[in-house]
């Protein structure tokens, strides 16, 4: 029976979770036509150098960057057991005429390493875009809910009162941060250039009769034709790994970020404030037919935990690089590298979807706050008794002994909390019921709140996404 993707592993996020433009990041075409860009940048410096490499022969190099013949390929690597110069061979059968200056000098490193570092800097500006477009749904929300009160909880537990804008500000906060050290990650990234296999450049010296100065030209040389700035001053055979725990501690940072979100807003769903997205014909369970799980958010999680895990695997892999190079890094980052990058997108692709839909039970929240809010404005209202000419001593005792029996009631017997009542039928209290829900309005109590929100909208968010509002208005559609 002829194989198809059902007769064999296919890994969740091509099936289930990431965007095309991710997958095709990290696809083979992507892997080796860029390499194949790599063999034209060095073709072209080192005739530009002086090495007896024609015209005709970069000019056929550059028609045949694709397709790549598979199939060959494999056939290929069958026989020599190496990847890459199987793709040697395989480029030089469709450009035979270059086939003797394909790959001149180079070791294999020269277009594994370097096409990881450019394709991780074109998967680390996708990241980036991403987030921004999760900021720019985050912003109206925050906006749209600055001033609307909501019970904050701290060890959640009910807490002084924030607003729903202020806690939206937070979750964008985590996530400005993150585009920070995307940034920064992708601002540091650095190729290895044209090192040769140990990273002396010996065989470069050779081809250029010990002109060293052609040598550091050729290196720079390459990294410009290929659109890249800057090349590792010194490396082994590979660049220093420590430049992977760099890239993939950035996408931890991402998923650290997205985790803290999404679990608040699985919080939020339980206690039917806040809603993510659902569908009308969705299934929250397959037995309770009520539930609205929160399944984009959970499945949020779920990638997280996975992309942290991640992590912590470039580390390991560096710090076991024997002198200059060992390969027992090769299958491991072939695995946790597009792993840790198809998921952050993943995750982003949830936000971006999550964000545009997500639904504020507003009457909710006023209930909760209801709830509690007598417990909480004790001070300021033992203050205005004061105000009136009570003794603030007596004052406490009334409302601790009126705490104490409002709390039994909602505990202990399941009702309303009382508490403004029995204030207000206390006679040795000197406030009506009037004076009292007046020190009750929920808007006392949030503090700089709806302020903080403004300004950290204003200062913050909305100068990054001006500057790049040209890639904003994403949308995302989750697929299952």
């Amino acid at each position: 029976m002829k194989d198809s993707m059902y007769s064999a592993y296919n890994t969740p996020f091509r099936e289930r979770y990431a965007s095309k433009e991710m997958l095709a990041l990290f696809s083979p075409d992507k892997k080796f036509s860029t390499w194949r860009r790599l063999w034209i940048a060095l073709a072209e410096a080192e005739q530009e150098l002086g090495l007896s490499i024609t015209d005709e022969q970069i000019e056929q190099m550059k028609a045949n960057i694709l397709p790549v013949d598979y199939d060959f390929a494999g056939g290929m690597e069958k026989k020599f057991r190496h990847d890459v110069m199987a793709h040697v061979h395989t480029y030089g059968f469709v450009a035979p005429k270059a086939m003797p200056i394909i790959h001149l000098g180079a070791t294999s490193c020269f277009v594994s390493d370097n096409a990881d570092i450019l394709i991780m800097r074109e998967a680390l500006t996708l990241i980036y875009d991403k987030i921004l477009n999760v900021l720019a749904q985050l912003r109206g929300l925050a906006l749209k809910y600055k001033d609307m009160p909501t019970l904050g909880f701290t060890h959640f537990q009910p807490a002084q009162l924030t607003t729903v804008g202020k806690r939206v500000s937070l979750w964008m906060y985590d996530l400005l941060t993150d585009l920070d050290n995307i940034e920064f990650t992708i601002n540091s990234l650095t190729l290895l250039g044209a090192k040769g296999a140990t990273g002396t450049q010996a065989s470069f010296m050779y081809l250029f009769d010990n002109d060293h100065d052609k040598v550091k030209r050729l290196d720079l040389l390459v990294a410009e034709k290929i659109g890249f700035p800057k090349v590792q001053p010194v490396t082994g055979q590979t660049y220093s790994r420590k430049q992977d725990s760099r890239v993939l501690a950035a996408l931890a940072g991402v998923a650290e970020s997205a985790h803290k979100f999404a679990n608040d807003l699985r919080l939020l769903a339980s206690l039917k404030e806040t809603e993510e997205p659902f569908e009308s014909t969705q299934i929250g369970s397959s037995a309770m037919a009520y539930k609205r799980n929160p399944m984009r958010s959970e499945r949020v999680c779920s990638i997280a935990r996975y992309v942290i895990s991640l992590s912590a695997n470039p580390y390991y892999t560096h710090s076991v690089q024997w002198l200059e190079r060992t390969l027992d890094d090769s299958a491991n980052r072939r695995m946790c590298i597009p792993e840790a990058f198809l998921g952050i997108d993943s995750i982003l692709e949830l936000l971006i979807n999550i964000t545009d839909g997500m639904v504020i039970y507003d009457k909710i929240i006023a209930k909760r706050i209801n709830d509690e809010l007598p417990f909480m404005a004790t001070e300021n209202i033992i203050m205005e008794a004061v105000r009136q000419g009570a003794d603030r001593q007596e004052m406490h005792e009334r409302i601790r002994i009126h705490s104490m029996e409002a709390g039994k009631r909602v505990k202990q017997e399941g009702l309303e909390n009382n508490m403004m009542e029995l204030m207000a039928d206390d006679n040795k209290i000197p406030l009506n019921k009037e004076q009292i829900l007046t020190l009750l309005n929920p808007k006392n109590y949030v503090g700089r709140a709806p302020e903080q929100t403004a300004e950290f909208i204003s200062e913050y968010i909305d100068p990054i996404l001006q500057k790049y509002k040209d890639v904003l208005g994403k949308s995302a559609e989750i697929k299952v």
